[in-house]
């Protein structure tokens, strides 16, 4: 069986030229944004790369095939449709049954490698979750991570996660972190998580230098570039905190387990916050696609 991938016209025609594409996931649309607006961001967050000569590549599986690329028809489709996430190990039963889906960030990294994308923008990757010592909860971003060769801008991972387990475990991966333009690993609603990384790169011609070394060593992990947002633009600090603390007892005082607690404590905390957290998710969302155009732009120019 050959892989049903569909690629779009335009981003055949940039991965054919040696033109700049960035992949965008599917999931912030349909499961991580309220209707309508979350098309209007889908739609924007494409205009923001086209209009810096980048060609946006959203990934999806309509049908049961791999799309790298959307009509305007289909992401009109993932915005309205009530679809699931799919992850990697739930790609070959949705081709299987002609399915659909959403792409998370592991998914999407599979798809994207694929198709033969090099950068991926998306808001949080995912990590090891409080308590998984006992629970062995852990996201499959950090495997996917660790096996294709894409260089994916992200604004660390979520504070509901452990995030000290989440880098020992990047690292025992030989996934390499690059704080763009910071020391600090950020996570995600906030600028700095309290963590020191090891490696900084100042712009997106140093991170396309990395991606250079690493694919002239032969090594397959891909690059996690922790782009923090800017302090003014953060979630308050205070307001975080004491989001995250009620939506953790919360989430304590129910028995979640498993898969429940997550999407509990995003919603949770977005009422908490009475929507600052959302408003927060599209601005990382926005400043780690511009980085992630800024990247494509110097890994094309090479």
């Amino acid at each position: 069986m050959t892989i049903p991938l569909s690629i779009s016209p335009a981003v055949k025609s940039a991965l054919e030229e040696g033109w700049p594409v960035v992949a965008l996931e599917s999931t912030i649309i349909s499961h991580g944004l309220p209707r309508p607006d979350n098309l209007e961001a889908a739609r924007r967050f494409e205009q923001l790369l086209t209009d810096m000569g980048v060609v946006p590549a959203t990934i999806a599986v309509l049908d049961g095939e791999l799309k790298a690329g959307l009509t305007d028809d289909e992401l009109v489709r993932v915005a309205s449709e009530d679809i699931p996430k799919l992850s990697v190990r739930d790609l070959p039963i949705a081709l299987a049954r002609g399915g659909s889906g959403a792409t998370t960030v592991a998914a999407t990294s599979s798809i994207a490698h694929i198709a033969g994308i090099r950068v991926f923008a998306t808001g949080g990757l995912g990590g090891v979750h409080r308590g998984a010592s006992e629970t062995f909860d852990e996201s499959a971003d950090l495997t996917v991570l660790s096996q294709v060769p894409i260089t994916v801008v992200s604004a660390g991972v979520k504070s509901i996660l452990d995030i000290p387990a989440t880098l020992e475990r990047l690292e025992t991966l030989s996934v390499p972190v690059l704080g763009y333009g910071t020391t600090r690993f950020p996570s995600f609603w906030l600028t700095d998580s309290g963590h020191e990384l090891d490696w900084s790169v100042p712009d997106a011609a140093a991170v396309a230098d990395v991606m250079a070394a690493r694919d002239a060593l032969g090594q397959q992990a891909g690059i996690l570039v922790a782009n923090p947002l800017p302090v003014e633009q953060q979630l308050d600090p205070a307001v975080h905190d004491r989001a995250l603390a009620d939506a953790l007892r919360m989430a304590d005082e129910q028995g979640l387990s498993g898969k429940e607690v997550t999407p509990f404590l995003l919603l949770t905390i977005v009422g908490l916050t009475g929507g600052e957290s959302l408003a927060v998710n599209l601005k990382i969302a926005e400043n780690n696609i511009r980085v992630a155009g800024e990247i494509a732009l110097s890994w094309a120019g090479r």
